[in-house]
């Protein structure tokens, strides 16, 4: 799975020039554009943030939690939501709240890290994944653009796939055995594609390699929702002795 991530990139221009190669690397949907970006050291999805999302038609906030258009009513949207804030790959093209999305409107969430939880005797260890190599981790997303029909009121969400864990997130993510599907940066125009054949896009929908990722384990203080998670201390490696004999 893909609850809880990272992103501290707090200048606009950092994330349009990451994305520079793709073919709308700019502000969009009617928004101006940003200096800086909400930054956060850890984000729950169950608090709905608004991250910036890569799109074809440009860069935009949206809120994590994906509303199908198909969605009646406000109260039903809210309800919804906490249930799509991950869409599976393998069914993405089955299921009723995501096949619609997924056919035309797949984005790129790009996150200095996302954190998952490996459990070990009882106890929960939180850990924080990050690339070995780059600023950011692309996350494949698909997305929606949902209408109040009470309040006219347009809401722009979306949903992080998952696939199978590699190695690597088997052992850490060691229960669910999910991971956030990876896009290397040759694969992004063609995710972002509104066009890009079906068939293409499931080729793609797969467990990432583990060689180009890193990982290490964070405070315990992330096992507590109802603290303040979004420090810098989030980010900060801690050790625990009582791993050592289960070692990555």
């Amino acid at each position: 799975m893909c609850y809880s991530v990272s992103f501290i990139q707090r200048k606009a221009k950092a994330y349009e020039e990451r994305y520079k190669q793709l073919p709308r690397s700019d502000w969009s949907n009617g928004q101006a554009a940003l200096t800086d970006l909400p930054s956060f050291h850890f984000v729950s999805g169950f608090s709905f943030p608004q991250l910036p999302l890569v799109t074809s038609e440009g860069i935009a906030m949206y809120q994590w939690g994906l509303v199908p258009a198909w969605v009646k009513s406000h109260e039903a949207a809210d309800d919804l939501r906490s249930r799509t804030l991950n869409a599976m790959g393998e069914t993405v093209f089955e299921k009723p709240s995501f096949r619609q999305a997924v056919a035309s409107k797949r984005g790129i969430l790009g996150v200095s890290g996302f954190f998952e939880w490996r459990e070990v005797a009882g106890v929960k260890y939180p850990y924080f994944i990050h690339a070995k190599h780059d600023d950011f981790l692309s996350l494949a997303c698909i997305f929606e653009h949902w209408v109040d029909k009470s309040s006219g009121e347009i809401r722009n969400t979306f949903s992080i796939l998952t696939v199978p864990a590699n190695p690597l997130l088997e052992l850490i993510h060691n229960n669910k055995k999910r991971m956030p599907m990876l896009l290397s940066k040759e694969q992004e125009i063609q995710w972002i594609d509104p066009a890009a054949a079906k068939e293409d896009l499931q080729a793609m929908i797969k467990t990432p390699d583990a060689a180009d990722l890193d990982a290490y384990t964070v405070s315990r203080e992330l096992n507590k929702p109802s603290h303040d998670r979004n420090t810098e201390a989030a980010l900060v490696p801690v050790e625990y002795p009582e791993l050592l004999m289960y070692d990555l």
